[in-house]
C-alpha cells in the first residue's frame, strides 16, 4: 500500500490487531525459556547457565537483523516480509520444541532472534502505512499492549504448561497462536511496497543528524537505566524486602498488569505532548528507584512503587516508537532497525552494569546507578525536544514538526 488509504483517513485496525497478536506470540516465544530453564537444561544435558544463553543469542541475532533487514529485504513487499517472519517464528518454535540436543536448541533460539529484529524494525513503518499519522501513537500503543500482555502471562503460563505437558509441549502450544497470527495478517495486511532506496539511507548518515543522535542516546540511556534495576527485581524482593514465595509472584504480576494499563493510557499523554512525556517518564522512574532504596525493606510501599515503575516503564517504549515515526517520516525502516539495535544493546549493557554493581557493592548501588542513567535519559530527551523545536534548517524543522 502506498499509504493512500492511511493518509485518506481510513485506518486498517484489522491489520493493527493482527500485528498485535503476532507481537504477543513473539514476546511469549522470546521469554518462554525463563520459566522453563530448569527442566529444559536437564533434558538437554546442559547447565542452566548454558540454557539461559538461549535468550542471549536471540538478542544478538535481533541486533544483527535489525541493522540489515532493510538492505537484505531489498524491494520485497513488506507484507510478504512480515508473513515470512511470522512463519519463521512458528518454525523456531518447532525447532526448539523438537530439539534433540543443545546446538539445535540454540539454532531455534537464533531464528526467533531474527524474527524479533526484523519484526520490530518494521513495526513503526508498518503502523505509518496502516493508519493516518494522527493515529500512529494509538496503533503503536496497541502493538505494545501485545508485548505487555505477553510479559504478564508468558512466565506463569509457561511454568504451568511445563508442569502439565513438559517444556517441549509448552513451546508447541505457541504454534496455534502463530498460525492464527499468520492467517490474520494474510487476510488484513495490504500490499506495502518497499520504500525507495533513497529514502532508506545509511545508518551512519542517520547518526550525522544531531536530533537523531541525541534522541537515540536518550532512548539508549532510558533502557540502560530501566534494565539495570528491573533485571534484579526478584532477588531484591527476596533479599531486601523479604517477600515470601507467595508474595513475589504477586508483586511481579502487579508490575505486569500495571504495565499493560500503561500501554492503554499512554496515547493520551503522547497526543498532549510527546517530548514532555519522554522527559517526565524517566524522571519519575529515577525518583522511584531512589525511593526503593529507602523503602525496600517494607513490602507494601515496595509493591506500590514497583507497580508504578511497571506502569511507566512499559508505556515508555510507545513514546519512543512514536518519536521514531515522527522523526523518520522518510525512512522509518532504517530508523526502526537502528532503534532496535540501540534498545537491545542498551538492555544488555544495563543489565550487565547492574549485575556488576550488585555483586561488588549491593542493591543500593545498582538502584542508584539506574536512577542516574534515567536522569541522564530525561536530560537528553529534553535536549532532543529543544533540538526538534529549534528552527535550525529544513531537515530539523521537518523532524520537529508536530
Amino acid at each position: 500500500m502506498s499509504r493512500n488509504d492511511a493518509t485518506a483517513g481510513r485506518a486498517n485496525w484489522g491489520g493493527v490487531l493482527a500485528m498485535t497478536l503476532c507481537v504477543f506470540a513473539l514476546i511469549a516465544s522470546e521469554f518462554m525459556p525463563v520459566s522453563l530453564l530448569t527442566p529444559l537444561a536437564e533434558d538437554l544435558g546442559v547447565t542452566e547457565g548454558l540454557a539461559g544463553y538461549g535468550i542471549a543469542i536471540s538478542g544478538a541475532f535481533a541486533v544483527l537483523t535489525s541493522l540489515s533487514i532493510s538492505r537484505l529485504a531489498g524491494n520485497m513487499d513488506r507484507r510478504t516480509l512480515l508473513l515470512i517472519l511470522t512463519a519463521l517464528m512458528a518454525v523456531s518454535g518447532v525447532v526448539v520444541a523438537l530439539a534433540p540436543n543443545y546446538p539445535v536448541y540454540m539454532t531455534g533460539r537464533a531464528l526467533i532472534g531474527v524474527v524479533i529484529g526484523g519484526f520490530w524494525s518494521l513495526s513503526a513503518a508498518t503502523a505509518m502505512r496502516l493508519v493516518p499519522a494522527a493515529k500512529v501513537p494509538r496503533a503503536l500503543a496497541i502493538f505494545n499492549s501485545g508485548n505487555a500482555l505477553a510479559t504478564v502471562v508468558a512466565a506463569p503460563l509457561g511454568s504451568y504448561l511445563g508442569g502439565m505437558i513438559g517444556w517441549r509441549g509448552a513451546f508447541l502450544c505457541l504454534l496455534p497462536v502463530a498460525a492464527i497470527a499468520l492467517a490474520w495478517q494474510w487476510l488484513c495486511l495490504p500490499s506495502m511496497p518497499a520504500e525507495s532506496a533513497q529514502s532508506q539511507g545509511g545508518l551512519v548518515a542517520l547518526f550525522r543528524r544531531r536530533l537523531v543522535a541525541i534522541g537515540m542516546l536518550a532512548c539508549g540511556a532510558f533502557f540502560m537505566g530501566q534494565f539495570a534495576l528491573f533485571t534484579y527485581v526478584r532477588p531484591f524482593l527476596e533479599r531486601v524486602t523479604s517477600a515470601g514465595t507467595s508474595a513475589v509472584p504477586l508483586v511481579l504480576l502487579a508490575i505486569g498488569v500495571s504495565g499493560f494499563v500503561g500501554t492503554l493510557v499512554i496515547g493520551a499523554f503522547i497526543r498532549r505532548g510527546l517530548y514532555r512525556t519522554l522527559v517526565i517518564i524517566p524522571a519519575l522512574m529515577a525518583l522511584i528507584a531512589v525511593a526503593l532504596v529507602a523503602l525496600g525493606p517494607h513490602l507494601w510501599p515496595t509493591a506500590a512503587l514497583l507497580s508504578a515503575w511497571g506502569l511507566l516503564a512499559t508505556a515508555a517504549p510507545v513514546g519512543w516508537w512514536s518519536w521514531l515515526a515522527r522523526t523518520f517520516t522518510d525512512n522509518a525502516e532504517a530508523g526502526g532497525g537502528l532503534m532496535v539495535a540501540v534498545v537491545q544493546c542498551s538492555i544488555a549493557l544495563g543489565s550487565t552494569v547492574g549485575g556488576l554493581l550488585l555483586d561488588s557493592v549491593g542493591f543500593a548501588s545498582t538502584f542508584l546507578a539506574s536512577a542516574g542513567l534515567l536522569l541522564i535519559a530525561a536530560l537528553l530527551a529534553y535536549v532532543t525536544a529543544a533540538g526538534a523545536a529549534a528552527p535550525s534548517g529544513p531537515a530539523v524543522a521537518a523532524e520537529g514538526r508536530g
